[in-house]
């Protein structure tokens, strides 16, 4: 009887993984999505940095010229809304070879430029009234959520169409999608020429040459998409 009961639950336990590993038949397929927009707004992170010996005059300098930025900015008609300060330090510097020490204060302020024809003036203006560093200049779309669920559904139409091309041939069809993975990423062209141009805005205030050219930004999306085939 023991016999009997150990050979129907081996039997039974067979069975079982026969059928917990039976496959699906099913193609697995990359897709790719892919929209062009131009900016629409800029994004701009510039810094006031000032060095002396007296760590409240340092201060103090720096305090001044960021004053004159933010006027400046203000003056500009940008919203409140769309500009503010990031980061604010006063740090000792000590030489150790001159056994001597110094003060660095900086004012970091970021400013989101909605309207580019306003780039040049702004940019001009900053370095005029102080800024000195400019840490990043990224152009930018404020309707990235929309075109990147674009891209997404672009992507998987694309998924579906080469899915489809691959088992016709096979005189079988596409099924429902079994898994969908995500393997987006999105990059902001970052346009090197800016910080370059610190010096040369300064020199040439006032001028009218357009300098300007923020081409577009790609918004890819790639996704991995394993269909069921019937």
């Amino acid at each position: 009887m023991k016999k009997l009961v150990l050979f129907l639950t081996i039997m039974f336990m067979t069975m079982s993984y026969g059928q917990e590993i039976k496959q699906i038949p099913q193609i697995n397929v990359n897709g790719e999505g892919k929209v062009k927009i131009a900016p629409d707004q800029v994004c701009i992170s510039a810094t006031v940095e000032t060095k002396g010996n007296n760590a409240k005059d340092v201060k103090k300098q720096n305090d001044e010229k960021m004053d004159a930025v933010l006027k400046f900015i203000k003056k500009m008609n940008i919203p409140t809304a769309d500009f503010k300060t990031k980061q604010v330090a006063l740090n000792p510097i000590y030489d150790y070879e001159k056994k001597k020490t110094t003060y660095n204060a900086a004012q970091t302020v970021e400013i989101v430029l909605k309207d580019l024809a306003k780039y040049d003036e702004l940019m001009e203006g900053l370095v005029q009234q102080g800024i000195n560093r400019l840490d990043n200049v990224s152009f930018e779309s404020s309707k990235l959520a929309q075109y990147q669920s674009e891209a997404r559904k672009l992507a998987i139409k694309d998924a579906k169409a080469k899915a489809e091309d691959y088992v016709s041939v096979l005189g079988q069809k596409v099924g429902k999608a079994y898994t969908i993975s995500d393997n987006s990423q999105v990059y902001h062209p970052q346009p090197m020429y800016a910080a370059m141009r610190m010096k040369e805005s300064a020199d040439t205030a006032g001028a009218a040459n357009e300098t300007l050219a923020i081409g577009e930004i790609e918004i890819l999306a790639n996704v991995t998409v394993s269909f069921i085939l019937d």
